[in-house]
């Protein structure tokens, strides 16, 4: 026996009518998912810590490695990542890419939240 009473659907127009355009459009919040994302993982906050305390503002790809104690195929993910959410610039140089901070980049990460 169902004791629960039986709801009937809303008749009243009103209610399912949308808000309105939404605040943050499709592009816009894809963007920030993928910033999202690439701040979501220990190991690239880490990355992003060692390249900012660099005294010569960029860190070269060998030097990231051990204080991960991550492999260097593994290192290189996450610097990708952290390139494609426009975090990190990349520089080749010779057989080494060179990593550095994109100016800015942690300051707008940073206010990512305020303008939703």
């Amino acid at each position: 026996m169902n004791l629960l009473p039986v709801l009937e659907p809303a008749t009243d127009e009103t209610c399912c009518t949308p808000a309105g355009t939404p605040a943050l459009g499709a592009e816009e919040a894809k963007q920030k998912a993928l910033v999202f994302k690439a701040l979501a993982d220990p190991n690239r906050l880490r990355l992003l810590s060692i390249v900012k305390a660099e005294a010569s503002g960029e860190s070269c790809v060998c030097d990231l490695t051990e204080p991960l104690d991550l492999g260097q195929p593994t290192v290189s993910h996450h610097l990708k990542i952290l390139v494609d959410a426009g975090l990190l610039h990349r520089e080749k140089r010779g057989t080494w890419a060179y990593y550095s901070l994109v100016p800015g980049a942690l300051e707008q990460t940073a206010g990512l939240l305020a303008t939703l």
